[in-house]
């Protein structure tokens, strides 16, 4: 793996979950860092997102991030704003950085206090294992209902060195960013300014992160955070440069989503709902999201049956503007309904082999403008019921 350069990594099991399960993590940048943010829109935001947010309000230099599972602070009140300051204290001492100077983030049922018993003992543990645990540690270490780590990388070459880019999320529940539970962090060894790299890290999420779906609630958790450190010696200065790394920023988080969608609880499929011909961006993305949470369009999916009057119907009630008489309905490439009714043929026939798939394409287009947007979702299975029937068991 090409780590970038200047950053530790740490994990160790704190019993939050379960006894012997990573569930508390760090990332620490031996250099400060330039940090950006992207936030959940849900009103009850968690205690860590409140204190990153206030953190990151002055434009700061950062040192790293502090992230568990397994309890996620959320609605807790001031009690809980209080045990996450502390908690960040404990971490200062543990990884020998400013406690302003990290980044929070957990994960976890909501409602509950912090047992600060257990923080307090894990963190002699904590600052043991950093630099020794591998980033995979880390990102299993924010784990709830995942059944697999997600890391994704990408480099590329200036002239002054080489520039590297590492994302690690969690996520398979509760996905529907609105910026699932969802956490998300990035680390850059490349120095850029502040106020740039901020905006390249919206854009980047608004083009991936934001684009998925799996039961289409946003948590009260959800964030993306991260650091640049310039610990490579590289600056990224010109607009060539900040198009590269936007690039492979967008790459990372992209195959960060996809992992996500890919790994919803109990999730078999990934529908890539492609909208195009809408009047407006805003038009396109209401389709899409209409179709991917739709619990119809969803277990059709499951049931790898090509049931297309339900993304017909899930488009048709989207609030969308545009003309029935103009959509046009492919899968997997095959022309399924257009001028208003069905193409003919055995559609089930047809059909059939695609919905076999694990990818399958779903392109409407509305032919009623240049707008257009991409979402992907899951489909909804039996053991989704049972993973979110059973959670606090």
């Amino acid at each position: 793996m090409n780590i970038p350069v200047g950053y530790e990594f740490a994990a160790t099991a704190a019993s939050f979950k379960k006894p012997g399960k990573l569930d508390l993590g760090a990332i620490v940048s031996r250099c400060p860092a330039v940090a950006a943010g992207v936030f959940t829109t849900n009103k009850f935001k968690a205690a860590p997102v409140l204190q990153c947010q206030e953190l990151l309000a002055d434009g700061r230099m950062m040192s790293g991030f502090l992230m568990n599972s397994g309890q996620a602070n959320a609605c807790t009140g001031e009690e809980g704003r209080a045990n996450c300051r502390e908690t960040l204290n404990l971490a200062a001492q543990a990884l020998n950085v400013p406690a302003d100077e990290l980044l929070p983030a957990s994960t976890g049922v909501i409602g509950a206090q912090f047992d600060m018993t257990q923080w307090k003992a894990a963190m002699p543990a904590l600052g043991e294992s950093l630099g020794k645990a591998t980033p995979e540690d880390t990102a299993k270490a924010i784990m709830t209902t995942d059944t697999i780590h997600k890391i994704s990388e990408a480099s590329f070459s200036l002239k002054n060195g080489e520039v590297r880019v590492l994302g690690m999320c969690k996520g398979a529940g509760m996905i529907s960013p609105n910026m699932a539970t969802m956490l998300s962090f990035i680390t850059c060894d490349a120095a850029i300014d502040a106020e740039a790299w901020q905006s390249m890290l919206t854009d980047c999420v608004n083009q991936s992160i934001n684009r998925v779906t799996v039961d289409g609630d946003t948590s009260t958790n959800d964030c993306v955070m991260a650091l640049a450190n310039g610990a490579s010696g590289v600056t990224i200065e010109s607009d060539e440069e900040h198009v590269l790394l936007r690039k492979h920023l967008l790459t990372v988080l992209e195959d960060l989503a996809y992992k996500i969608v890919m790994d919803a609880e109990g999730g078999t499929k990934v529908a890539f709902i492609q909208v195009s011909g809408a009047k407006t961006d805003a038009d396109a993305e209401l389709v899409a999201r209409a179709v991917g949470n739709s619990p119809l369009v969803k277990t059709a999916l499951f049931g790898s049956d090509p049931n297309w009057g339900r993304i017909i119907c899930a488009a048709g009630y989207s609030g969308a503007d545009f003309k029935a008489e103009n959509l046009v309905l492919k899968i997997g490439g095959i022309l399924v309904f257009h001028h208003g009714t069905p193409e003919p043929g055995d559609m089930d026939d047809l059909l059939g082999p695609i919905m076999q798939k694990r990818d399958i394409v779903i392109h409407l287009d509305l032919g009623s403008g240049p707008g257009s947007s991409i979402l992907l979702a899951s489909d909804l299975t039996r053991e989704y019921v049972s993973i979110n029937a059973d959670y606090r068991s």
